[in-house]
């Protein structure tokens, strides 16, 4: 099974009227991952794609839209993360921060879990928002124990990536970065703001869509999800990559450590 979504930061709903544009122009396409929208702004449907959850608490909403022809939903939940200084500013409630949907494929019935993350700005430290990421990781399993687990949003991460790979990689997740960078502001700030990372799910591609109206520019996210069996067939050279205890015994016995997978696209 290939899942296509695309992740966009709309920037307070200023890019919202591009999203017809952007599916209509992408007729495979599975799935849409929406930051900053106001929720009551959000259509039912959005070309051939419906509105599976949003968050309702926050000021600016994060959704997930999916193929209901091709997809069945299972089941959705929104989450709140661990605060920020900002959200102690400006909200009176625990932020949702996190959309989790839970997708069948009807006719492979390959499961997916995917999920759209706000993560705090940069106002907070990184270490927040590697708590959040790792709580929302955490928090999406809840949906599924088995499925493979696909996270795509705007993660206010620009710097530091490779140890933010290496930390996610000793839990399971795979970290992919765009082929260009995800956000522009006045040309003072610019990097990758949004990626995705993965679990039991094979990335084939991300790419940087042409921007719009936000800051943010769009991604394209491509995965595969991964079988077991057919990994376990495949050459010991092209299996996927040891992590987490396997890594530590390798290091113990004075084998050089598998690297992260953290991944640019090219």
């Amino acid at each position: 099974m290939v899942f296509r979504v695309i992740s966009y930061n709309l920037l307070h709903s200023r890019a919202l009227e591009e999203l017809v544009g952007i599916v209509a122009n992408d007729p495979d396409l599975d799935a849409l991952a929406l930051q900053e929208v106001h929720a009551h702004a959000l259509p039912e449907r959005i070309g051939h794609l419906r509105l599976a959850e949003h968050t309702r608490r926050n000021q600016l909403a994060i959704a997930i839209y999916y193929r209901h022809e091709r997809l069945e939903l299972l089941g959705t939940r929104t989450f709140a993360l661990k605060r920020a200084v900002h959200d102690m500013m400006f909200e009176q409630r625990s932020p949702e921060r996190l959309v989790g949907v839970h997708l069948r494929a009807y006719a492979s019935g390959r499961e997916l879990i995917l999920g759209s993350i706000h993560a705090a700005p940069l106002t907070s430290r990184n270490a927040l928002r590697r708590k959040q990421i790792a709580d929302a990781h955490e928090l999406l399993s809840t949906l599924s124990e088995t499925a493979p687990v696909l996270m795509v949003g705007d993660f206010n991460y620009p710097m530091f990536h490779n140890r933010l790979g290496e930390r996610l990689n000793r839990s399971g997740y795979d970290l992919v970065l765009s082929d260009k960078r995800t956000y522009q502001s006045l040309k003072l700030i610019r990097g990758h703001f949004d990626f995705v990372t993965g679990r039991g799910i094979e990335i084939l591609g991300v790419e940087t869509l042409r921007k719009g109206r936000s800051d943010h520019y769009p991604i394209l996210v491509t995965a595969q999800a991964v079988d077991p069996a057919a990994d376990l067939a495949r050459p010991l050279s092209e299996r996927s990559l040891p992590t987490g205890p396997l890594s530590e015994r390798s290091e113990s016995k004075g084998h050089r450590r598998p690297s992260s997978r953290l991944r640019r696209d090219r």
